[in-house]
């Protein structure tokens, strides 16, 4: 049986790779972005409409204010209604955030289940160990940042936004500027999880630090000795 130390080190960081499963869990299902742009009629130097698009990794709303020349309020699946825009980015860089998040889900689920076994039972230094804690709560923790840096770019840079837009205009072709977005919770929360999972790298570090320590001062070498007991 492991000891009291290195049962409380473990657990504490099971119990804190949950919590950033439930965070992130949450941050999926709330709202990421909202981005809002001007819109008229093309050709038309008369700006009248706007538009409000509200994105989710999964679904979205759409909001138009006489854009072009009549609105309305629809909600829509993300991925599908970017798969029938005429750009292929928008839909590849989305695709790729949901994935880098779900590996996110299964590499802390992994710590989680490593974290416990280590609870109760004392595996030798291998992917079983603190080691595998280390690569899966690492993992999680850049795979989090890539992402975040990945939707960054295609709600700023690319035109997502927009091509949603003109795909709800149907035959009647929109001009839009004037475009501004903002993060939303969703965004934000996924900070938080990248700063549990670090915080679950440093609680076993901690230990195995404190350990190795404790190893090596067992393990000095004879001239460290003292005198007497050299002559003895």
């Amino acid at each position: 049986m492991p000891s009291t130390k290195k049962a409380l080190h473990f657990m504490s960081s099971a119990l804190v790779t949950a919590t950033s499963v439930g965070v992130l869990g949450f941050c999926m299902s709330t709202q990421w972005a909202e981005t809002t742009m001007e819109c008229t009629m093309k050709g038309s130097s008369f700006s009248n409409g706007s538009a409000v698009v509200t994105l989710k990794l999964f679904e979205g709303n759409m909001n138009r204010i006489l854009c072009p020349l009549f609105g309305g309020q629809e909600e829509f699946p993300v991925i599908p209604k970017l798969a029938q825009t005429t750009v292929v980015t928008p839909i590849v860089l989305h695709t790729l955030v949901v994935c880098l998040l779900a590996l996110c889900l299964l590499f802390s689920a992994c710590s989680i289940l490593i974290s416990l076994y280590n609870s109760v039972s004392n595996p030798y230094e291998t992917y079983m160990g603190p080691i595998g804690i280390y690569v899966c709560s690492s993992l999680s923790a850049c795979f989090s940042v890539v992402a975040l840096v990945l939707f960054v770019v295609n709600v700023i840079v690319t035109s997502m936004a927009e091509d949603l837009v003109q795909l709800y205009s149907g035959d009647i072709q929109a001009e839009l500027k004037n475009k501004s977005s903002e993060l939303k919770l969703g965004y934000y929360l996924v900070l938080l999880y990248t700063g549990l999972s670090l915080f679950a790298v440093a609680l076993i570090y901690m230990y195995d630090h404190a350990a190795y320590t404790h190893r090596r001062e067992q393990e000095r070498p004879t001239e460290d000795a003292p005198k007497e007991i050299m002559m003895y």
